[in-house]
């Protein structure tokens, strides 16, 4: 009986102190403070990374470059696929063993086993010469078009789960001509955005897709040469390539060993 009045007593006592919180104004910035804490909790509750709900198998963790233009990729999800990993500070990774270049392009047989399926996933901050890097190993190793996954923009519906996506990307002999192709260049400015080039003539950012449109108005064959310097964060020549795909263009790109 004692501890039905105890717990009697202490609810009445609770109410009173939410009344008095509720109608004080001292306890009024507590009351919205307790309000902002709540929807800041549930928003990080629910609030996810955009790719995170990739079906992409455990890994190597690196942040993707974000594409608009990448075709769903599935096969870089069973097991068997082949996928090198490129981290922020450029090291290299066959599946989860680290790996050099060198030794990539001793792999020639494991990669005809494959019938060429490579996929790298690599680091959108990591310098585009440590891909360079990789693409010319795996180019001697026999792989003349690997797959660049990527993210996407796109939201996943609640629970269900975003096939992997990437960008094919052509690395090996014989490449089209400078007269049969366009020729894209991607310099490091030294500021935020690099400087962007077709055909040696200057071209803003927010003109990159409509110019290439233009030159392709009267070509059957579109090719893009594509020409990066080393220091430039990956992620700013995936975006390049992804805007070449987007206006139809196949792309070659040029790697020191090319």
């Amino acid at each position: 009986m004692g501890d039905r009045r105890s717990f009697a007593t202490m609810a009445m006592k609770g109410e009173e102190d939410m009344t008095w919180i509720a109608t004080n104004t001292w306890g009024r910035p507590w009351r919205r403070a307790w309000s902002v804490t709540f929807v800041v909790l549930v928003t990080m509750l629910f609030a996810a990374p955009r790719w995170a709900a990739q079906t992409l198998r455990k890994g190597v963790s690196v942040e993707l470059a974000v594409t608009h233009n990448a075709l769903a990729m599935p096969d870089a999800d069973k097991d068997g696929s082949l996928i090198v990993a490129v981290t922020h500070s450029g090291r290299a990774y066959l599946g989860i063993d680290p790996i050099t270049p060198a030794a990539l392009a001793e792999k020639r047989g494991l990669f005809s086993q494959a019938e060429e399926k490579l996929y790298i996933k690599a680091d959108a901050r990591t310098p585009y010469a440590n891909i360079a890097e990789v693409l010319d190993a795996v180019r001697t190793a026999g792989v003349t078009a690997p797959n660049l996954l990527t993210a996407q923009h796109e939201t996943p519906e609640p629970g269900k789960p975003v096939p992997p996506k990437g960008l094919e990307v052509l690395v090996g002999l014989p490449m089209p001509s400078r007269a049969e192709s366009t020729v894209v260049q991607v310099l490091n400015s030294g500021e935020r955005q690099p400087r962007l080039k077709i055909n040696n003539e200057d071209i803003p950012w927010a003109n990159f897709e409509s110019r290439l449109r233009q030159l392709y108005q009267n070509h059957s064959e579109k090719a893009v040469l594509l020409n990066a310097d080393g220091p430039l964060p990956f992620g700013n020549v995936v975006h390049v390539i992804d805007v070449c795909r987007s206006a139809g263009a196949k792309v070659f790109l040029v790697t020191p060993a090319t």
